[in-house]
């Protein structure tokens, strides 16, 4: 009897275990496909479709509104649009004799433009307005956006005067947006290479700075005169060579030093070309004061060639940044050392990285940075004093 009970749990334990495996595992196929003949590793597939097939570039979310299309440095910004760098939604100009000649130039639809800027910023909604008209027109691009939220970024200068940057900083501040200014030598590697090593301390603390920016003048180098119109007129940029080129020597030394504001600026203007420029200076020295150091910007339309460069002579050492790359290094009375400058990192290396970065993430971007609200209301300060030194023929206390 024992045993029969025996034989028939054994039974039933089969069945039910049978019955559990029948649930839990599925069945092989019916007619399993045949192996392949060869296996490819996964890194050489994707080296022959990055080989046969070119990776889809992912498109920037940003959306980015342009006003104006009578600066030449629109080039620089169509450019980046026609690579897939920037998101344009929509450009706002009320010269349609533009739209055509850009239209054309780079491929751009119709629905892109507008003759309001108001109403491209409601139609569009771009999270950033990039100022490429007059610059004494900058200030109406700010009173457009800033009630909308709309940050904005104009080309360097911030504005014609300073009562114009006065009334965008106050709009900044109320409707909590940036204002941000594009300078050509922010994206330089060799002046960030100087601004390092002096934040080593490795030249000792700053003495003078010289700061050269000019050419031979926006005519002769061949500037649109949509451009010229408007670059040479005393109202619509503020001034001439002064503006137009001193401001980069005024925002290099108010990041090297730190954002301290001079304690005075005398500044002298020449009007080498009047034929040319009858309106406006082409030439200007500013000597700008700090109260351990001494700063001397040199801006002029009348170089024999382009310069951009920057040389700082400290307590125990100089360094000279002659162009966008290369950099001369000389401590102490040692042997001076040439070098090229490592490239930025991004996003600091580019002005689309750059403003992406700041309005994604507004709590980490940098207050105190050349493109900054803070500085350039300072590079206005000594813009407007040496404007002023030069009327009167006097030093300027800040």
């Amino acid at each position: 009897m024992k045993t029969k009970l025996k034989l028939l749990l054994s039974t039933a334990a089969l069945i039910i275990s049978g019955l559990v495996s029948a649930q839990t595992t599925p069945p092989p196929p019916v007619n399993p496909p045949a192996p392949a003949t060869s296996v490819t590793l996964p890194n050489d597939s994707l080296k022959a479709k990055k080989d046969t097939v070119p990776a889809k570039k992912l498109l920037p979310t940003l959306k980015v509104g342009i006003m104006g299309l009578n600066h030449d440095h629109i080039h620089l910004i169509l450019s980046e649009y026609r690579k897939g760098n920037v998101n344009i939604v929509g450009i706002a100009e009320p010269n349609k004799k533009l739209w055509e000649k850009f239209g054309k130039a780079y491929n751009l639809p119709d629905s892109l433009f507008f003759d309001d800027l108001k109403k491209m910023c409601t139609t569009r909604k771009p999270a950033i307005v990039l100022g490429y008209n007059e610059v004494g027109k900058h200030v109406d691009i700010v009173e457009t956006c800033a009630p909308l939220g709309i940050s904005v970024m104009v080309e360097k200068p911030l504005a014609a005067t300073l009562e114009q940057a006065k009334r965008m900083e106050f709009l900044a501040l109320k409707y909590y947006i940036k204002v941000l200014t594009n300078y050509e030598t922010t994206w330089y590697p060799s002046f960030q290479d100087a601004y390092n090593t002096v934040k080593l301390d490795s030249i000792g603390i700053i003495r003078k700075m010289v700061v050269h920016d000019g050419h031979q003048g926006p005519k002769e180098i061949g500037c649109s005169e949509d451009f010229l119109s408007w670059l040479t007129d005393p109202v619509l940029n503020g001034a001439g060579a002064l503006n137009d080129f001193g401001c980069y020597g005024a925002d290099l030394m108010t990041w090297l030093m730190k954002g301290q504001r001079p304690i005075a600026v005398t500044a002298i203007a020449r009007h080498y070309k009047p034929n040319v420029y009858p309106k406006v200076e082409d030439d200007a020295t500013i000597l700008v004061e700090y109260p351990n150091a001494t700063g001397q910007i040199e801006a002029s339309w009348n170089w024999p060639y382009g310069i951009k460069d920057m040389e700082i002579f400290g307590a125990k050492g100089y360094i000279h940044a002659f162009d966008k790359d290369n950099v001369q290094l000389k401590l102490n009375n040692h042997n001076s050392r040439s070098y090229v400058a490592a490239p930025l990192p991004s996003p600091d290396d580019a002005p689309v990285t750059y403003f992406t970065n700041a309005l994604l993430h507004p709590l980490k971007s940098a207050e105190y940075d050349r493109s900054s609200l803070k500085y350039n209301m300072i590079v206005m300060q000594i813009l407007d004093a040496a404007k002023r030194s030069i009327k009167e023929g006097r030093r300027i206390v800040l």
